[in-house]
């Protein structure tokens, strides 16, 4: 499995961005798919999940209502838009995978994507 994660870049707070995650090496149908990232000086922590097989979301407390994943199953690729981004967004965001239903915690998932950056100036 290959993990492909784009889309981080510069915005400031208030605004958007959409991340991608492009999955390949298998067929994801009973896969689950998450979204984490982490800060400086911190520990990666969960921000989004997204069962392949449903569409059923789960979402961390702090970005509720403001971050929305999906996935476009034609393209293997899962989504992470991001509105109404505050500084304390700031981090690198990872994407996952795993070979269950979703998950929130980082020991769940077994494949990892490479991290892209989002920076959030206030």
């Amino acid at each position: 499995v290959q993990l492909q994660a784009s889309g981080g870049g510069l915005v400031q707070a208030g605004g958007s961005l959409r991340l991608s995650c492009a999955a390949s090496g298998r067929t994801f149908s009973s896969y689950a798919m998450g979204w984490f990232r982490q800060a400086p000086g911190k520990e990666r922590e969960f921000v989004a999940a997204i069962n392949w097989s449903d569409g059923s979301t789960y979402y961390a407390d702090s970005v509720k209502g403001r971050f929305t994943i999906s996935r476009d199953n034609a393209k293997n690729t899962v989504y992470l838009r991001m509105n109404s981004l505050k500084p304390e967004d700031t981090a690198v965001y990872y994407c996952a995978a795993r070979g269950n239903r979703a998950a929130t915690r980082l020991r769940e998932y077994d494949y990892w994507g490479q991290g892209t950056l989002v920076t959030v100036s206030s």
